[in-house]
């Protein structure tokens, strides 16, 4: 029905940088709130960033603001980006992408599958 590919993960050195890639997919599927999450081992997943598609309005958590920037392709539906800077080895971890929209007559989210990024020297 709706599929979200999640993709750009890696291994990087501290202080590297690395940029997340998330598109959503359906014949009827129209985005409201695309967001980011991450999964530490052993820890709860956690929002990272979201963005209101409609006024591309950013929302981020405190250890991302500053260091990560959340942003929409205007020329691609449901996809978003995820640029990370000055990653820290605390930033390792799974990163998930939901997508939360319009699909017929309701509302639903969907999540891609993760795609891992390892902070380490």
């Amino acid at each position: 029905q709706v599929q979200v590919v999640d993709s750009g993960g890696g291994t990087v050195q501290p202080g590297g940088s690395l940029r997340l890639s998330c598109a959503a997919s359906g014949p009827t599927f129209s985005s409201v709130l695309m967001s980011w999450y991450r999964q530490a081992p052993g820890k709860e997943r956690g929002l990272v960033a979201s963005l209101a598609m409609a006024i591309s309005e950013p929302n981020y958590v405190d250890f991302a603001k500053g260091r990560f920037t959340i942003s929409r392709d205007n020329a691609k539906n449901n996809t978003i980006y995820l640029q990370m800077d000055k990653l820290k080895p605390e930033d390792s971890g799974v990163y998930f992408c939901r997508a939360w929209g319009r699909v017929r007559d309701s509302f639903d989210e969907f999540w891609g599958q993760g795609t891992q990024v390892t902070v380490s020297s």
